[in-house]
């Protein structure tokens, strides 16, 4: 047998190639949808905030692994000025339903990272933004200025049910577990929003905020734990995941 040193050198450059493509791209599953929970805290025209729960459930799909697009849905109790007296006696529960489109970019998309090295492990951090619509139902609330009568002149003005526009800012983390074939499957989700509302009806009331306690808009925060699960068709990507 002749050994043939140049057809030699190119197979072991073809396997070296073909290997290298292997490794340089991925497959991954183009939606996923999931659920979770947490805790909640206003900060309206009421004196003082108060925590409350939520609960989520989201559907997004992957324009890459590392950049979604989807929808959330929130229900959940927002409260405030019942664990601190409110100087004017205020104080609501609004028992309220949300729905928002969100887009999220995590870190993954923006490096270049190796396996198991220390961005890899952080490539599921994540900034996001959305628009959306909170609805209002105000279950509990002090709508008369305490000690006085129940008459018109007394009363705090607002409305117990409404609609307002929503803007929710994420900032969080996917924990990716992958499945026996090798697929990114299973996430662990820890997320910290800022919801930001755009009208009066969160806390009920409707004063004017050159005369309240807090002249920004009213707003909601949360932080929750969650897990989605990847699945439909794949698609390659560019990168190793």
């Amino acid at each position: 047998m002749i050994f043939n040193l140049p057809r030699a050198i190119y197979l072991t450059l073809l396997l070296v190639f073909i290997e290298s493509f292997s490794f340089a791209q991925s497959n991954y599953f183009k939606m996923s949808y999931g659920f979770g929970g947490g805790m909640n805290r206003s900060y309206t025209d009421v004196y003082q905030g108060d925590y409350g729960k939520i609960v989520y459930g989201v559907f997004d799909y992957h324009l890459t692994p590392f950049l979604t697009m989807g929808l959330e849905g929130q229900y959940g109790r927002i409260k405030g000025g019942i664990a601190v007296e409110d100087p004017a006696g205020r104080w609501f529960v609004n028992k309220y339903t949300a729905l928002t489109v969100n887009l999220k970019l995590m870190l993954g998309e923006l490096v270049n990272y190796n396996q198991g090295g220390l961005l890899y492990n952080m490539r599921g951090m994540y900034l996001g933004f959305g628009l959306g619509a909170i609805n209002n139902d105000i279950s509990n609330i002090a709508r008369y200025r305490p000690g006085k009568t129940h008459t018109p002149d007394n009363r705090f003005g607002g409305e117990d049910k409404s609609v307002n526009f929503l803007l929710p800012i994420n900032f969080g983390f996917n924990y990716y577990i992958k499945d026996s074939y090798g697929y990114m499957r299973y996430v662990i989700n820890v997320n910290a929003q800022s919801n930001i509302t755009f009208g009066e009806g969160l806390d009920g009331y409707s004063e004017s905020r050159l005369r309240s306690n807090n002249a920004y808009p009213d707003m909601y925060n949360s932080v929750t734990l969650g897990f989605r699960y990847m699945f439909g068709s794949v698609r390659s990507y560019r990168k190793t995941l």
